[in-house]
């Protein structure tokens, strides 16, 4: 079976890693890519990846490149976030979301277009992160409020949204080992003269900086011992070897709301 992968925003850093990771996979083949005006439109998308050209064009039409996709993969921007869940609703394509910095009104596109899609969406595609996560639940779980959680995360220059959607999935999974609402542990910075830190606080720190792809370490500290569990991702192809992994799952999968969870098994 050959799956037909689309790729929104196929000319950024990410778009470009995607389009190269589904060239380079047995039983993939590219049905297009998108962009807005301006920005790459009517290049070859083999072109664009400094390969030979393959026919297939960057448009600007989204509807059209999920209409004729098995599945289509979106790490773009919120704003666009949006259009590409409601393409995906209107035409019922498969759809792996990995854009972060998602608004609430954002998120509710995606989980309408679940309701008539079945869609990945994750804050990290990444193997050995989502390991992280389910070590993170459980370390938490395991360690008593005694220990501190901190969550450090650094990221190159170009990065927009701060803390990042890992880490955030990070606290997340940690407030859920301790079984707590986040909402109400979550310490997204210090400054000043805060005072004692809150037992139970859950603290973030993020840094920008030179080309970074992705470090995050979660660290559990009491006053004799501190324990870390780090992730360091060295390329981006981590990330887009998960999302066409994702969309390969999501072929005989019925509408829904999905995660890399479901996708690696890890429930």
């Amino acid at each position: 079976m050959t799956i037909a992968i689309g790729i929104v925003g196929c000319a950024g850093r990410m778009g470009r890693m995607l389009l190269k990771e589904v060239l380079a996979t047995d039983g993939y083949v590219l049905s297009g890519g998108t962009e807005p005006p301006g920005q790459a439109v009517g290049k070859d998308l083999g072109v664009l990846v400094g390969g030979d050209k393959l026919g297939v064009t960057v448009t600007e039409d989204a509807v059209a490149l999920f209409s004729t996709s098995d599945a289509v993969i979106d790490f773009t921007v919120p704003a666009a976030t949006r259009i590409h869940a409601e393409a995906a609703a209107q035409t019922g394509t498969a759809y792996v979301v990995g854009t972060t910095g998602l608004s609430d009104e954002d998120q509710e596109g995606i989980n309408e277009a679940a309701q008539k899609a079945p869609v990945v969406q994750a804050a990290n595609f990444s193997i050995g992160v989502n390991l992280l996560f389910a070590l993170t639940k459980q370390v938490a779980a395991t360690l008593d409020t005694d220990y501190d959680v901190d969550i450090l995360e650094m990221h190159h220059r170009h990065k927009v949204d701060a803390p990042s959607g890992t880490a955030i999935e990070l606290g997340k999974a940690a407030a859920s080992g301790r079984n707590i609402l986040f909402e109400d542990v979550a310490r997204y910075s210090r400054e000043g003269q805060t005072g004692a830190r809150p037992t139970g606080e859950i603290g973030f720190a993020a840094l920008r900086g030179g080309g970074v792809i992705g470090d995050h370490t979660v660290l559990f500290a009491n006053e004799v011992e501190r324990l870390e569990l780090t992730h360091k991702a060295g390329s981006r192809e981590i990330y887009a070897g998960g999302a066409v992994r994702s969309a390969l799952w999501l072929q005989d999968k019925k509408p829904g709301l999905y995660g890399m969870v479901d996708v690696l098994g890890l429930n």
